[in-house]
C-alpha cells in the first residue's frame, strides 16, 4: 500500500505527515469513510522527513503557489519535523508554507513554539470552531479539556510577532451570531478572519 503523502487541493500542494490530533472533533473528516473528497489520506505510519521531501521533489513544485501542511491528523504534533522541511523546502524553492492547525501545538510541546516558525513560516490558519470554551469542548473534544480554547488563543496571539499572516477560520455552517462573535475574537487578537465552506 503506498501512503498518500503530498495530495493536490487547487493550486496548493498537500503534505499529509501524521494521524494523531489531539482534538476528536465530531465533524471531523477522519470520520468519514470515504475520506476527504475520495482521498484516502489515512497513513499506515508517520513518514519520514526525507520521505516527505522525496515525495515534494517528484511533483512539479513550480506549479503550485503554496505548500501546506494539512492532512488527517494535526501537523503540529510532528513540530519539529515541519522546522526539519520547512528549512529544506526554503532551500531548495521558492514556495510559501502554511500551517492549518488547531492552534493546540504549543499546548502538545508544552513549550510556546511560536518562536522557531519565524522565517519558515509564511502563513498559519487555526480553526477557532466555536466562540467559547465550552462550546469549543463540546464541538472538538480535546485531550486537554477546555484550556484548549484559551491556548488556541494564546498561540494565535503569539503567533504575529513571528509568522506574517495568521488566520483564524470558521465554518460557514455555524450560526450568524457565533460567526459574528468569532470575527470579533479574531479582531481583538489582531489576526485575520476566514469564513470557509464546510465540506461534507
Amino acid at each position: 500500500m503506498t501512503m498518500m503523502i503530498t495530495y493536490e487541493v487547487g493550486q496548493a500542494l498537500y503534505l499529509n505527515i501524521t494521524n494523531r490530533c489531539s482534538n476528536d472533533c465530531t465533524f471531523c473528516v477522519r470520520n468519514n469513510p470515504d475520506g476527504m473528497q475520495g482521498l484516502d489520506l489515512w497513513l499506515e505510519r508517520e513518514p519520514t522527513v526525507e520521505e516527505v521531501l522525496a515525495d515534494i521533489a517528484r511533483r512539479e513544485v513550480s506549479s503550485y503557489k503554496e505548500l501546506v501542511f494539512c492532512g488527517f491528523g494535526e501537523p503540529l504534533s510532528r513540530f519539529s519535523e515541519i522546522l526539519e522541511i520547512s528549512r529544506q523546502v526554503k532551500k531548495l524553492y521558492s514556495l510559501p508554507i502554511r500551517i492549518n492547525t488547531n492552534g493546540q501545538g504549543s499546548l502538545i510541546a508544552g513549550r510556546d513554539i511560536t518562536p522557531d516558525f519565524e522565517g519558515l513560516i509564511d502563513a498559519v490558519s487555526i480553526s477557532l470552531n466555536a466562540k467559547n470554551q465550552a462550546e469549543y469542548q463540546a464541538v472538538c473534544l480535546s485531550q486537554y479539556g477546555e484550556a484548549a480554547f484559551a491556548g488556541l488563543l494564546d498561540f494565535a496571539a503569539k503567533a504575529r510577532k513571528y509568522i506574517p499572516k495568521v488566520i483564524l477560520s470558521v465554518v460557514d455552517i455555524m450560526p450568524a451570531e457565533d460567526i459574528e462573535a468569532c470575527r470579533e475574537i479574531a479582531k481583538k487578537i489582531g489576526v485575520q478572519f476566514r469564513v470557509r465552506k464546510f465540506v461534507e
